[in-house]
């Protein structure tokens, strides 16, 4: 986790739940609403080349490991080449002893050429004038051994570097992976709220697990491969024609062939693992949104409407899987026909060659290897380009993560204030969501050091977006925001966020001890200080419950304390982090009205000596404010204490009537 964003959320600002409250905002279509929508549109056509122009970049810093990668695999290649070469020197040994056996001993080699000649057999004395006969000789088997010999320690070799090209891919790959995680953390920490209104949680959880994965996955396996295969299809050409240029040229006659059904059925493939990642991205959103809100999908009896929705989706997945591997699956078989097609040539045309005396049996026999070593890499790379497709595709919807646009750069010379009293200050300040859509309008107020402001008004008013200012989670449009004199925009994020303090209506708990809990919004603190913490915010009294006491250990969604207990433990973490400025956002809406007066303490002793802003639906919670701003549209139409605005007769009168009403009705 990046520093700014944990100097967020150390101050319980989780940033999407404390302005989804704001309706004023462009809001992400997400919950049981979302199962009503026709989904998300698809996404264009991928930029195969840039992509993947792109992503190979992501090897530079690692030149000295891609450099061994590619030097091994050219030495393997040229040891793995030798090898039929070789092997053929066994083959015409084998052939000129059996040979040789049967011939008169004693007789040179150019006499049993010219009596095949003169008996009319020439086609065996053509044969035999590319082999070294011994007449009455046998096999050499000593000779047979040692070209045997070498032939294995040439394939040993080759297997020995092709273990070490491997290790380097391996860490080639997961190198290159592991900087571009570390680039996609700091990018979260770039990005503005605005992306993540209007990105569905699912989707971008997707983008950086499955397709970072998918993505490692493809360049593991198609790195090394395809560098072995385009060497082995050089080598092998080089080879080929050293034996016959003739069979050399037929054998790469089927070479544009070959490329034609592969780029042919690789574009009619892309699309389709598009669609495919794509899709997988709308379903991962649709499960997480569904498991995270599976009780309002059955108080609402949407279940239908949700498992509708994902069998669409399902099948949606399912048909552009299905097409991608199938398409992409017959390119295998395409180039092993075309190979088929040049193996039948060679052998027919190399044994013509064998009997006209122009190549050994030795040479058609290499050359028949070196013709399937040539199609087997060129099937190779047509088969594995399914999988180099679905890892750009994937690289490309990271990529477009990571070229999302940044919220505005941190100033060259961040300024701060000498001494943070608390003192803040709008100035005609202007801001919207929307271009088209005006919201605050040449607002401004004063805040003094230690004093109380509640903010009160309808939803949609401009409550949440005037601390999500404050606390620069979105820029304004115009004027200026000051604290103790010193524009905001001046300072860095990461100092201003430092000093204040948030506790939300939405308790954030992670995964780890109640005293990890406390300790999370503040350096270098003590257990003491964390204790300390919690008795002033009333958490030690239900901790010294539990069994393991502060050591109790708290799922990521902190199933084990009660809702108020959670909230408590937010408040003690803003307690511990000292903050000069503290904003409680709907702190206490969501408890039990015991928990709530002791919530109330609880913030009460957080919010001495320090600048307070208060949004609260509850009234009766801030009656004791030092001001009271009453918004409605992104203004405030009402300021001042509660007595003075009682007697006003106002917007914060007739709010304050209608609770009192409504609570009159509920006790009768």
């Amino acid at each position: 986790m990046s520093e700014e964003t944990k100097t967020a959320v150390a101050h319980d600002a989780d940033e999407p739940a404390a302005v989804a409250r704001d309706k004023t905002r462009p809001q992400p279509v997400a919950g049981p609403g979302r199962m009503m929508s026709a989904g998300m549109p698809a996404e264009k056509p991928l930029d195969f080349k840039g992509s993947l122009a792109r992503l190979l970049r992501l090897l530079r810093p690692q030149r000295a490991a891609l450099t061994g990668v590619l030097v091994l695999g050219a030495i393997g290649v040229a040891l793995t080449v030798l090898g039929p070469k070789v092997l053929a020197r066994a083959t015409d040994l084998i052939f000129a002893g059996v040979s040789s056996r049967h011939l008169p001993a004693g007789a040179t080699k150019e006499q049993v050429i010219e009596g095949l000649r003169a008996r009319g057999e020439n086609t065996l004395a053509d044969m035999f004038t590319r082999v070294d006969l011994v007449p009455g000789h046998g096999v050499d088997f000593t000779a047979v051994g040692q070209v045997l010999m070498i032939v294995l320690a040439l394939y040993v070799f080759a297997a020995f570097l092709g273990v070490i090209q491997a290790r380097l891919t391996t860490n080639l790959v997961q190198g290159a992976v592991f900087r571009l995680r570390q680039d996609i953390e700091a990018k979260f920490a770039r990005l503005p709220l605005r992306y993540f209104d209007r990105q569905p949680r699912g989707e971008v959880l997707s983008r950086v697990t499955n397709d970072i994965d998918n993505l490692a996955q493809s360049l593991q396996q198609t790195l090394s491969q395809i560098v072995t295969s385009l060497f082995t299809v050089l080598g092998v050409l080089v080879m080929m024609f050293v034996i016959s240029p003739l069979l050399g040229a037929i054998v790469l006659l089927t070479v544009p062939l070959s490329v034609f059904v592969a780029a042919k059925i690789g574009k009619r493939a892309q699309p389709q693992f598009i669609r495919q990642w794509s899709t997988t991205g709308k379903l991962n959103a649709h499960i997480e949104e569904m498991y995270s809100g599976h009780s309002l999908v059955h108080v609402f009896g949407r279940r239908k409407e949700a498992e509708e929705l994902f069998r669409q989706q399902n099948e949606a997945l399912y048909e552009a899987s299905f097409k991608a591997s199938f398409i992409s699956g017959t390119i295998q078989p395409g180039m092993m026909f075309i190979g088929n097609l040049s193996y039948v040539l060679v052998a027919v045309v190399g044994a013509l060659r064998v009997a006209s005396g122009s190549l050994t049996l030795g040479d058609v026999q290499a050359f028949i290897q070196y013709s399937r070593q040539f199609s087997q890499p060129v099937t190779q790379i047509a088969s594995m380009a399914n999988l180099l497709q679905s890892g750009v595709a994937s690289a490309e919807r990271v990529f477009a993560l990571l070229d999302a646009k940044e919220q505005e750069p941190e100033p060259e010379q961040p300024r701060r204030p000498e001494v943070v009293r608390g003192k803040v200050e709008f100035e005609h300040v202007s801001f919207r969501y929307l271009k088209d859509t005006p919201l605050i309008e040449d607002l401004s107020l004063s805040v003094e050091p230690g004093s109380t402001v509640a903010i009160v008004g309808p939803t949609g008013a401009g409550k949440t977006t005037l601390v999500n200012l404050l606390m620069r989670f979105y820029e304004i449009d115009g004027g200026r925001i000051t604290l103790d004199g010193v524009d905001i925009k001046a300072m860095d994020r990461e100092e201003l966020r430092s000093k204040t303090g948030m506790v939300l209506q939405d308790a954030w708990l992670f995964g780890g001890t109640i005293a990890e809990n406390i300790a999370y919004g503040a350096d270098n603190v003590t257990r003491e200080q964390v204790i300390e913490a919690a008795k002033a915010t009333y958490v030690d009294r239900f901790v010294r419950t539990l069994p393991d006491g502060y050591d109790t250990v708290l799922d990521d969604e902190g199933g084990t304390v009660s809702t108020g207990e959670k909230q408590l433990i937010t408040v003690a973490r803003a307690f511990l982090a000292k903050p000069a400025i503290l904003i409680l956002d709907e702190a206490t809406s969501s408890v039990d009205t015991r928990t709530e007066v002791l919530i109330q303490h609880a913030m009460n002793s957080l919010r001495t000596g320090r600048t307070s802003f208060v949004i609260a639906h509850r009234l009766s919670t801030i009656r004791d404010a030092d001001v009271i701003l009453v918004m409605e549209n992104g203004n405030i139409v009402e300021q001042g204490n509660h007595e003075t605005l009682i007697n006003a007769g106002g917007a914060y009168s007739r709010l304050y009537a209608a609770q009192f009403a409504e609570a009159m009705a509920e006790t009768e």
